[in-house]
């Protein structure tokens, strides 16, 4: 099988991306690997090619070279294609997609990638209604809707300033979103059951446990389990938020005492989230659009993901 490498050039900060294409030729020539490189030339090439290269030459491996959006585009120009295989070379800022797995160390190897086994994934389907459009994708790590997704649209416009850099970012839209408290108003209902009505903190819709670059926020969620992991985080006030923060940030806030009553974990297949004003702010992978009611289901085993794998550690 042909490994097709999508290269964001965009991904991530001062990287030099003749480096990173240099280094994939290499490891191929090595090996004596069939391979192609694509460059992105915009948002939403990289799914393009996929889907047109599937339909025109039948499956192949496809490496998103950048960050868990990009790997996001690949996911869905591949979805539906048997045999295709998706993986990802995480060059963004985020990389939150590739730490679900123990051999996180591999997955900026390009021969590492080459010689990759693939595993059955699961994704997450979502259909969204917004601007009078219906719209089905995938998501292959998590959605977060509230504070986390604001902190990110925020983070977002923080990065374009002179001076600030991402970390610092990132706190700063913390501390602005958390004076703000600025969060969410919505009705959730899980496998039928309506779990919240009204305003929240957060909502956070996992397959995998991490986002906003290592945070642990989801820590039992497993992306082969054939569920979602959902966090709830009631309308609580900005100090219990503040010495709660540290461990969820850890993932170790699942053990402290009466957490319950801050934040209410579930698992469910299914699930509808519906903004009871206007339309809500979506972060699916990292990437931020705008949504009015949405639908999620799990799909088990819907990608063949590529974990890197290095022949002379067997």
């Amino acid at each position: 099988m042909k490994t097709v490498f999508i290269v964001n050039p965009k991904a991530g900060k001062k990287r030099n991306i003749d480096d990173v294409v240099s280094a994939i030729r290499q490891a191929a020539k090595k090996h004596q690997k069939d391979i192609d490189i694509y460059i992105t030339k915009a948002v939403g090439d990289g799914e393009r090619f996929v889907r047109e290269y599937c339909k025109a030459n039948g499956a192949a491996r496809f490496i998103a070279c950048g960050g868990d959006g990009t790997l996001n585009e690949v996911a869905n120009g591949a979805f539906g294609f048997v045999a295709a295989e998706v993986g990802v070379m995480p060059l963004g800022t985020g990389n939150d997609f590739c730490r679900n797995f123990s051999q996180r160390h591999l997955f900026p190897d390009a021969e590492a990638q080459l010689f990759g086994k693939a595993i059955p994934c699961d994704v997450i389907e979502y259909t969204t209604e917004c601007g009078g459009e219906s719209v089905t994708r995938y998501c292959m790590n998590m959605f977060n809707i509230g504070f986390d997704c604001n902190v990110a649209d925020m983070t977002a416009t923080m990065k374009q300033k002179p001076f600030i850099s991402g970390s610092l970012a990132y706190f700063l839209s913390i501390f602005t979103i958390l004076i703000k408290k600025k969060g969410a108003n919505l009705a959730i209902v899980s496998d039928g059951v309506e779990k919240h009505r009204g305003p929240l903190l957060l909502n956070s819709i996992a397959n995998g446990s991490f986002c906003g670059g290592g945070i642990k926020s989801n820590p039992t969620a497993n992306v082969q389990d054939g569920i979602m992991d959902v966090n709830i985080v009631y309308n609580i006030s900005r100090l219990n938020f503040l010495t709660k923060l540290p461990f969820y940030m850890k993932g170790t806030h699942i053990k402290l005492q009466n957490i319950e009553k801050v934040i209410a974990a579930h698992t469910c297949k299914e699930m509808t989230v519906t903004p009871l004003e206007g339309i809500m702010r979506l972060c699916v992978d990292g990437e931020i659009t705008n949504a009015g009611k949405t639908e999620f289901k799990v799909v088990p085993g819907g990608i063949s993901f590529v974990v890197p794998f290095m022949p002379e550690e067997n």
